[in-house]
């Protein structure tokens, strides 16, 4: 069963996960999730970075260590984690990696819906959508194998073979709807009960 959680945004997980390495401020945070390409799974700018790293320290998941200062930049204020925090995210990583979640995708809505549309808009529709899944999985196996050539560890890529596999399961369905959605049958009920509209 899921649990009530203090922060519920998915992003206070990736600044859990860098305040176990070291004890640092959200600008460094926000880069090394760039540098490291995990800013591909996880949705933020500046602002909600900061917005996240508030919640964490009003929660009692982290603390402010100190606050540094040098002639060229503003204050920042450096954060560690605290106890809470630690247990916090191992507490929240050991759920969401053994228990699935149903979760709500916009694609899914459309499908809900799909029989709405003409057949042959369907099928030209989802021809785009085939194209655009098959162009990220390439941009993705391209990420990953240069990665790997530059030596890093397969553990840190594996949300992109995660990503690569789901839109290659995505790919195959979508193919296998175009074909099914081209069926005379289909075409002939679609018609019957949507024909006079159009």
């Amino acid at each position: 069963m899921e649990k009530r959680r203090k922060v519920t945004n998915p992003l206070a997980l990736a600044v859990l996960a860098e305040l176990l390495v070291e004890s640092m401020h959200p600008y460094e945070m926000g880069r090394r999730l760039k540098d490291n390409g995990k800013d591909r799974s996880f949705k933020y700018n500046r602002g909600s970075l900061y917005m996240v790293v508030e919640q964490l320290r009003k929660a009692g998941f982290i603390i402010e260590q100190e606050t540094v200062r040098d002639t060229q930049r503003p204050e920042r204020t450096v954060y560690a984690l605290t106890d809470e925090g630690r247990h916090e995210f191992y507490d929240w990583m050991r759920e969401l990696v053994a228990q699935p979640r149903h979760e709500y995708p916009q694609f899914g809505v459309a499908l809900s819906l799909l029989s709405v549309l003409s057949p042959a808009d369907s099928v030209e529709l989802l021809t785009q959508r085939s194209a655009a899944l098959s162009e990220e999985a390439d941009e993705i196996r391209t990420v990953v194998q240069s990665a790997l050539d530059d030596g890093v560890r397969w553990v840190f890529l594996v949300e992109d073979e995660y990503r690569l596999t789901v839109l290659e399961a995505e790919r195959r369905f979508v193919t296998g709807l175009i074909e099914s959605l081209k069926q005379p049958d289909y075409i002939r009920a679609w018609q019957e009960i949507f024909g006079s509209q159009t």
